[in-house]
């Protein structure tokens, strides 16, 4: 990949790995941790800044700004093979398809990003997740078995950069397969099969890490959930304390047992009514923590002082305002990256509508603010 960086990386003393391992325990660092989320599709065919210098993808841009490596490893935690996405029909100005989780969706001609609109589940009844399950959750699916001396010569124990390992989704890919209409519904309609789906993605995640964790050292746990929206969680807290919440339990205690101790789940939305659970069982950072379906990072750092960490939360809505609003939420970040447990980033993709240069603006402002003094 011949990319040439727009910007050096940021002066430090410390290697990223020991940087990322000191600011998430809240330990003395030479300066914060610097990274981003990433960027929408869009912003690679819009931004002059992008187009001009050949950057494709959210990989190519890392590199391009010289952020602070951070990588993730893991195993196959969800349905393999997954459904065929294809074309399934052609109306107007849309497309009617379906997808790798077999939702039926629509989506517009064009390819233009947009919130998916499914409108049909592979999966309705516990007859269909019994075939489903026997078809595409084997835990005996030789693709599940990990290549360990691979994945070790890959990221060497003396490796400079924070690794972590994955930890899958619960509740959220089920969403997904399900639909947010579907598994409403079945949680009242069919309460045993969506524990099972649960229990399914717990135990393939478990059958991951027993294979990792006696073999690499992890400075980190990563999850995805999206299952809250700005009202709070999609399903109710009951539900997660009896159903998710002793799966999460069950992998906090094998990552404990391994030394990872830093475990991040990403989900959007109000997450305020499932952080006790989320502490408790050993989730205690978010990412990349959306702040106007929720709060000031700050006052959740405030409230669990020295439990919980963030990563993320700068509101990407000050960015398409301008540089003084932009300015403005970075200075109302400074204590917490000083007290340590948070590393700000945009929170979520950054969008086509932040212009360019207030976008290098802000990079230069948050290292001035949080790069290396002196």
């Amino acid at each position: 990949m011949n990319i040439n960086p727009c910007r050096p990386r940021w002066k430090g003393t410390m290697t990223c790995r020991e940087r990322f391992n000191a600011q998430m325990h809240y330990q003395p660092v030479d300066r914060c941790f610097n990274m981003e989320f990433g960027y929408w599709a869009e912003n690679f065919t819009q931004w002059d800044l992008f187009c001009d210098n050949g950057i494709t993808n959210n990989e190519e841009a890392d590199i391009f700004f010289s952020f602070d490596p951070i990588k993730i490893t893991g195993g196959r935690t969800w349905m393999n093979p997954p459904f065929e996405h294809k074309v399934v029909e052609e109306t107007g100005e849309r497309i009617v398809y379906m997808n790798a989780n077999g939702l039926l969706g629509e989506a517009p001609k064009d390819g233009h990003s947009t919130i998916p609109h499914f409108t049909k589940s592979s999966i309705t009844d516990p007859d269909d997740w019994k075939r489903c399950k026997e078809e595409r959750f084997r835990r005996d699916d030789p693709e599940r078995r990990l290549a360990i001396d691979a994945i070790k010569k890959q990221h060497p124990a003396d490796r400079d950069y924070p690794l972590g390992v994955n930890c899958g989704s619960m509740i959220g890919n089920v969403r997904d397969m399900l639909t947010f209409e579907g598994v409403a519904y079945a949680v009242y309609d069919y309460p045993a099969m969506l524990e099972d789906m649960v229990e399914t993605c717990c135990v393939l995640v478990e059958d991951a890490l027993d294979q990792l964790l006696p073999h690499i050292e992890f400075d980190y746990a990563s999850g995805w959930e999206d299952i809250c929206f700005n009202h709070g969680p999609i399903l109710s807290v009951d539900f997660f304390d009896q159903v998710v919440f002793p799966r999460y339990k069950r992998i906090g205690d094998r990552l404990k047992a391994a030394g990872v101790d830093i475990w991040y789940t990403d989900c959007d939305g109000d997450v305020r009514p499932l952080i006790p659970g989320f502490l408790e069982s050993g989730i205690n950072c978010l990412f990349p923590y959306e702040v106007n379906s929720c709060v000031h990072p700050g006052e959740l750092l405030d409230e669990y002082a020295g439990e919980l960490r963030i990563m993320g939360g700068v509101d990407k809505m000050q960015l398409r305002k301008g540089r003084e609003a932009t300015r403005d939420y970075l200075e109302s970040l400074v204590p917490y990256v000083e007290r340590g447990g948070y590393i700000p980033f945009c929170d979520h993709r950054c969008p086509p509508d932040v212009d360019p240069d207030n976008y290098l603006y802000y990079l230069d402002l948050k290292e001035s603010m949080f790069g290396m003094q002196g």
